[in-house]
């Protein structure tokens, strides 16, 4: 006789289902002991009972191959967390270009871009000391939609980070969409429950916000 629906929980016990109880619902340890006991007690020659063996032994198999998959898509993640963190720490002492608005300046020079997602009439752009204080002013006028570069020549700023801010406005006076980019001096590398930082002197940088080594 067939005992579908019948299978020990994890207190040795016997616990009794409905015959429409779902199976999807059970774990494995719990989907082998249905699936030894039906081996145990069924009537080889009833061809029902030897069909619903076969069907049961799928289900097995689709369960061992979706647990096979989740395991190795969980080595996968770990190995490619490891395999970035030991990629980004080839960053260290070097220059990295990065969405975000601190650029660093040596010997009075320094450089980073600006993107306009529209035209603009009138852009502004100052750099400001981490006091808050603009040291450096830019205006340009009549720009297409496109990225440009900036550069800082001033002698007689300090060695350091500095705050790019920039205001962009179309011919009717509405704002335009801006965005950041800078260089920076990387330091270390720190990795944190949400990923994989670059560290400066003065930031915390997210390795996917690297766009570039260098200049």
């Amino acid at each position: 006789m067939a005992v579908d629906g019948i299978f020990l929980n994890n207190d040795s016990q016997v616990k009794v289902v409905g015959p429409d109880y779902d199976n999807s619902k059970m774990d494995k340890q719990q989907f082998l002991k249905v699936l030894l006991a039906t081996l145990q007690w069924q009537d080889p020659l009833q061809a029902e009972n030897i069909s619903d063996f076969i069907n049961n032994s799928v289900k097995l198999t689709e369960m061992e191959v979706l647990d096979n998959f989740e395991d190795n898509v969980n080595e996968l993640k770990s190995s490619l967390k490891s395999a970035e963190l030991f990629y980004a720490t080839s960053f260290i002492g070097k220059e990295v270009l990065y969405k975000g608005s601190e650029t660093y300046v040596s010997n009075g020079e320094g450089k980073f871009y600006f993107k306009l997602k529209d035209p603009a009439a009138y852009v502004e752009v100052a750099v400001k000391d981490l006091e808050g204080n603009v040291v450096e002013t830019k205006t340009f006028t009549n720009l297409s939609a496109g990225s440009y570069p900036v550069e800082i020549n001033n002698p007689a700023l300090p060695n350091g980070y500095y705050k790019v801010s920039i205001s962009a406005k179309d011919s009717d006076g509405n704002p335009v969409n801006v965005e950041i980019e800078s260089f920076a001096q990387v330091e270390g590398i720190r990795k944190q429950d949400d990923g994989i930082y670059l560290i400066t002197s003065q930031t915390q940088i997210p390795f996917e916000n690297v766009i570039g080594i260098g200049g």
